[in-house]
């Protein structure tokens, strides 16, 4: 074995002399120096061709000795041949270079700097050989997103969830965060949320990154775990010589009157011969705002709907992003190369939080069962943190990503290349002192306003002076996630048609994954008195301005300096007591091992029609431990299951080309999303006295997936694209919360064997639990334009363009029972919004651009509950936005940006739209910066 090792090292890193074949490889880039992706090169006159990479390099292995001609076609650029030489058993290398395209087919082409990444970004989507979109970092710059949330919310297809106003959880055709994947330069990243699989999109800002590639289809070489999509951030590579830019901005946030503020620098260059490429990057954004928010929940007795809990929320919150990165390239020789990255990303969220709660609502009723009043209790809640450096006397929400990797491209001979990596990445989320202060008051006599849309609780006769301390409490919560990854891969040529191209791909992945929460909440009582809410040092928070109605008072409630300065921690002053109820059950540790294979062959029956087809092979191996909880404060033990399963995957995908410029792709894939974390950790909670159970599902299975894609392209010149195309995805064993009202003593002996049995003989308990559901249909259509009009008359005109997608989606569940354990008809799968849609209307000259914005998304099932009463829903959106910028100098950029115009609210219903859950509402934003781009 050892010997083994010691020869595939010297094979990897030496080169093999070749024998009657040599190798063609180069880079392709612009009269600007910059590298182009996506470029397809021709070798003539055989029918080779090839793609360069995101570095804009390429390579043609197994070449005959002889004299060739290299061709190369770019959207929006001209066309280039150049004459090359190939000699046996060496590696020619070239440097194509690119200009700017000029007047073709009386299409006029002016290619600005935001042209460009438009065009890199068709060039590469044009020649992906799977379903694809791509957003350039200069697409990014056209719209005003500041994270990578937004930007993708422009793509076809996809829509985002907000938290705080900024878009954080991806949908991709209606398929939630959970199935869907975020790799970074195709590392998976991590989870910073301790019970789930979702990547907080807000994490890392979009000036970060170089180019987003949203892929619909896989391929065999692509991890499986993506039903929905897969998204893959590709930071900026070395370039190809210095360049330096930095941004800075400042901008206002009326939502809370205060300024925001942003920076962002670059720096790449060449040394050592041009051997060496080094990129530096580095950003900050600091936002200090906030938002208005009404909630409610809604229940249903004996035919009279009313609201059972109702809060009045207003959040103040200070986010501050950091990011760097670096990456290197080293060029050992032709044949060889190394390169490394870092990225590290830290946000900070600091939120007090007031929460005027009216709950244990209770409706009066006259005899004839009609309700003609309410009676409940007042609770008054600041949540805050400790007074120190770190807190500031806000709760701290510290989440952090890293990602760290090496890897290297090997041309071992003239027909085989390696390359391989290695990274390891780690997410996690700190809340330290986390610190809630509550007074409340029973036996309230309310008045309701019936307005089931915007819903307003009123009291009558309150004093402050009668609200008594109810509690204090402060909690440490910390999750991290870690993940190692390896993976090579092998091409060789192999082509069974005499003249045509044929690859063949094979290869390993190993990925390794832990993941911890430790949380800990505790509760104080004061030693002594301690007053009642009027008492203590307070705020007043009367309701001008707020968004959902000025006459929506959040009231009186504890300071934050009050609640931030307590001793908690002195026995003199407080007692200490833990509240096992808020952790024990949610903490666990989870361990994963997945080891995959694939084969992957590329075939061109002829110039036009080309396939691919093969396999991948995922091994998964789980290891979980949860604690055992009874009565919810009793440890009773933990409880550890172990459990692996293997999926084959196969795929086929034809690509063909009737005419230069259109496309037509068929895609048959397949796919999996494995079970959030939480819902697989083996814990067991029972409530003897309320009779419940809550528990983990170890034997979850992993969601399955049958896909099938058309997609037809039409690509312009003049950079632009024309596409349709429809989707199906047959989704199995989908995983669902399941409610049982009747579970029972021999129920429970089958489920949990290894557990003492808590429920009685003939007693019926409530089980609340994850499970597999049957199957689910989604299927649905998308259509994208995108064009420069610059065919239209005069200059003025010429300057318009545009940017429309539309997204149809549709989806069919079974499998999912309701409380009662009958099945449910005509469910939909949570996330499925049915109706996307994106557009835009740009101007630009050489100097000068403007481009307003828009974003809808119509309401869509987003968590089901024990019945359709109980169902949570995501209300529509419709956000609008705009930006301008101006070159004053070729080097120097001004910009404004303005960010939801419509004050678009996050709003949730339940069951039916009238019945608000939810109305957060943010304000717009407003941006001004300059940029300097050297």
């Amino acid at each position: 074995m050892h010997k083994f090792f010691t020869l595939f090292l010297a094979i990897c890193f030496s080169s093999t002399v070749m024998a009657q074949t040599g190798v063609v490889s180069g880079k392709v880039k612009d009269s600007k120096d910059i590298s182009l992706p996506g470029a397809t090169i021709k070798l003539l006159p055989t029918n080779r061709y090839t793609v360069s990479n995101q570095n804009g390099s390429f390579e043609f292995l197994n070449v005959p000795a002889g004299n060739y001609e290299v061709s190369i076609d770019y959207i929006g650029y001209n066309s280039l041949k150049r004459t090359v030489e190939v000699s046996a058993g060496s590696n020619t290398s070239i440097e194509l270079v690119l200009e700017d395209g000029s007047l073709e087919m009386r299409e006029v082409v002016v290619m600005g700097d935001l042209l460009r990444g438009q065009a890199r970004a068709l060039n590469q989507q044009k020649s992906n050989p799977n379903i694809s979109n791509i957003i350039s970092s200069d697409q990014v710059g056209r719209f005003p997103d500041a994270n990578i949330g937004d930007a993708l919310k422009r793509v076809p297809g996809v829509t985002m969830q907000n938290d705080q106003g900024e878009a954080r959880n991806i949908i991709i055709r209606g398929l939630a965060s959970e199935l869907n994947s975020v790799t970074l330069n195709g590392d998976r990243i991590p989870s910073a949320e301790g019970d789930n699989r979702k990547v907080q999109m807000d994490l890392i800002p979009s000036d970060m990154i170089a180019s987003i590639e949203v892929n619909k289809t896989l391929t065999p070489d692509m991890d499986a775990d993506a039903i929905g999509g897969s998204v893959n951030l590709l930071t900026k590579a070395a370039p190809n010589g210095q360049r330096i830019s930095a941004t800075l901005a400042s901008g206002y946030n009326p939502i809370r009157e205060q300024p925001l503020y942003s920076g962002a620098f670059v720096y790449g260059n060449r040394f050592a011969n041009n051997a060496l490429g080094v990129i530096l990057s580095g950003s900050y954004n600091n936002n200090d705002y906030g938002s208005d928010n009404i909630e409610a929940e809604w229940k249903e007795d004996d035919g009279n709907v009313f609201i059972e809990s109702y809060d009045i929320r207003k959040y103040d919150v200070k986010r501050v992003r950091r990011s760097i990165s670096g990456a290197f390239d080293y060029k050992i020789d032709d044949n060889n190369s190394l390169y490394a990255s870092a990225m590290y990303n830290w946000r900070d969220d600091w939120e007090n939080r007031f929460r005027a709660r009216i709950d244990d609502i209770e409706p009066i009723l006259d005899a004839s069962d009609k309700i003609i009043g309410y009676e409940g209790r007042v609770n008054r809640e600041t949540k805050g943190g400790i007074d120190n450096s770190r807190n500031d006397m806000r709760r701290l929400e510290d989440q952090r990503m890293q990602n760290y990797s090496l890897r290297g491209e090997h041309l071992i001979a003239s027909n085989l290349d390696l390359d391989w990596s290695v990274s390891y990445s780690t997410a996690s989320e700190d809340r330290p002192n986390e610190r809630y202060m509550s007074f409340r008051e029973k036996g309230v006599a309310l008045d309701f306003n019936n307005n089931s849309e915007f819903p307003l609780y009123t009291t009558r006769d309150l004093d402050a002076g009668e609200i008594e301390l109810n509690e204090i409490s402060e909690n440490n919560d910390f999750t991290e996630e870690t993940e190692f990854g390896a993976k090579f891969n092998f091409r060789v040529p192999l082509s069974v048609i005499d003249g045509q191209k044929g690859r063949l791909r094979f290869g390993a992945r190993l990925r390794i994954k832990t993941k911890d929460r430790n949380n800990m909440f505790n509760e104080y009582s004061p030693v002594g008195d301690f007053g009642t809410l009027g008492q203590v040092d307070n705020v007043f928070w009367d309701g001008k301005n707020f968004q959902p109605g000025s006459h929506m008072v959040p009231g009186l409630f504890a300071s934050p300096s009050f609640l931030g300065n307590l001793d908690l921690k002195n026995p003199s002053l407080f007692e200490e007591e833990a509240v096992p109820d808020e952790y024990l059950t949610v903490n666990y540790s989870a361990d994963e091992k997945i080891y995959a294979g694939y084969l992957r062959w590329d075939q061109d029956f002829n110039e036009r029609f080309s396939m691919i087809a093969g396999a991948r092979v995922e091994f998964t191996s789980i290891n979980y431990t949860g604690n055992l909880v009874q009565d919810e404060e009793e440890l009773t033990g933990t409880r550890n299951v172990k459990n692996d399963y293997v999926n084959v995957l196969p795929s086929i995908t034809f690509k063909y080309v009737p005419e230069e410029n259109l496309i037509f792709r068929l895609a048959a894939t397949t796919a999996l999303a494995r079970p959030n974390y939480y819902a697989l950790s083996p814990f067991v909670a029972t409530l003897p006295e309320d009779e419940e159970i809550s528990a983990g599902n170890p034997d979850l299975k992993a969601t399955s997936a049958y896909n099938l894609d058309l997609m037809v392209e039409k690509y312009f010149k003049s950079v632009g694209i024309l596409s349709g195309g429809v989707f199906y995805k047959r989704l199995n064993d989908f995983i669902y919360t399941y409610f049982d009202q009747s579970y029972t003593q021999a129920k429970f002996s089958q489920d949990f064997p290894d557990i003492n049995n808590p429920i009685p003989a003939d007693a019926n308990w409530k089980l609340t639990q994850a499970r597999n559901g049957e199957s689910v249909d989604v299927y649905g259509f998308e259509v994208a334009a995108q064009r420069q009009l610059d065919f239209l008359p005069g200059k003025f005109l010429s300057g318009f363009g545009v940017y429309a997608n539309y997204t149809y989606t549709k989806s069919s569940a079974k499998g999912i029972s309701n409380e009662d354990g009958d099945f449910r008809e005509d469910i939909t799968l949570p996330g499925t919004s049915p109706h996307m849609l994106n557009g835009s209307l740009s101007w630009e000259n050489k100097k000068f651009l403007a481009r307003l914005s828009l974003n809808y998304t119509a309401a869509y099932l987003d968590q089901l509950g024990e019945s359709d009463f109980s169902d949570a829903y995501y209300d529509k959106q419709l956000f609008l936005d705009a930006n301008a910028s101006y070159k004053v100098t070729p080097t120097l950029r001004i910009f404004a940006e303005a960010n939801n115009l419509t004050n678009q609210p996050l709003r949730y219903y339940q069951g039916v739209s009238t019945r608000t859950m939810q109305a957060e509402y943010y304000r717009p934003r407003y941006t001004v910066g300059i940029k300097l781009d050297l």
